[in-house]
């Protein structure tokens, strides 16, 4: 393939879905490309857009419809040459369809994109511990996918959800990371104890609760949202 990346156009990021998980999905896009030089890299639009509404209440309590508002971020990256897209938010997915036939270019599925991280680590069949929001849990979307590809499921208890996994996340989306941490790893270490063999991390607030330096010590393997559909957008783009 030709080095020169800039020639087969850019990748569009919608993020804002929060802030922060936005801007380290392109952090991570970039610490993981493998590249020898600033060209080498792959040019990437994010649109960081905090203005849209919160997808969990929107789907879970009769909250603000987020979709007109993905919509249009999709539509902007499209008008600015995106190639393809990626959204690093899992909850957004519930409207993957709708942002898909919406956009002229591919859009990339954090879902799918977790499937390829686990056969990646060689959890190629087994039961597979989530966590994510309320909203992503509640409605299945790892579920039917995961089950497709034949894992089983471990899913905490609808207590564990509030006051582990939405407790890390919210601390996360209130740049309060040394609170994320403890909770996420209860939420992790409750899931072993049931018998997962790997722990999806499906909300990308998560993947910053639970710092890459403590994973190694958690003793289970942990696909991370966030590296996931990096790593599905490296080797889509430059394929």
């Amino acid at each position: 393939m030709d080095n020169n990346t800039n020639t087969n156009g850019m990748l569009g990021v919608l993020g804002g879905m929060g802030p922060m998980a936005g801007a380290a999905f392109a952090m991570r896009l970039a610490a993981l490309t493998p590249a020898d030089r600033d060209q080498e890299h792959i040019p990437t639009l994010l649109l960081n857009d905090p203005r849209i509404p919160d997808r969990s209440t929107a789907r879970v309590a009769g909250g603000e419809d987020p979709l007109p508002y993905m919509k249009s971020g999709i539509e902007f990256l499209n008008a600015s040459g995106a190639r393809l897209i990626a959204i690093p938010c899992n909850t957004a997915h519930l409207w993957y369809d709708q942002l898909a036939a919406a956009s002229r270019c591919p859009v990339l599925h954090i879902v799918e994109s977790v499937v390829q991280d686990l056969k990646r680590q060689g959890i190629a069949r087994g039961r597979i511990g989530l966590m994510g929001t309320t909203a992503t849990l509640a409605l299945g979307l790892y579920q039917q996918t995961l089950e497709q590809h034949g894992y089983e499921c471990v899913l905490p208890e609808a207590d564990e959800v509030e006051s582990l996994c939405m407790q890390s996340i919210r601390a996360v989306k209130a740049n309060r990371l040394d609170d994320a941490l403890a909770p996420a790893v209860q939420c992790v270490r409750r899931l072993q104890t049931r018998g997962a063999d790997a722990v999806a991390l499906g909300c990308t607030e998560l993947p910053l609760a639970i710092p890459h330096a403590v994973r190694p010590g958690l003793g289970i393997v942990l696909t991370d949202s966030i590296d996931a559909l990096a790593l599905a957008a490296i080797e889509r783009y430059r394929s």
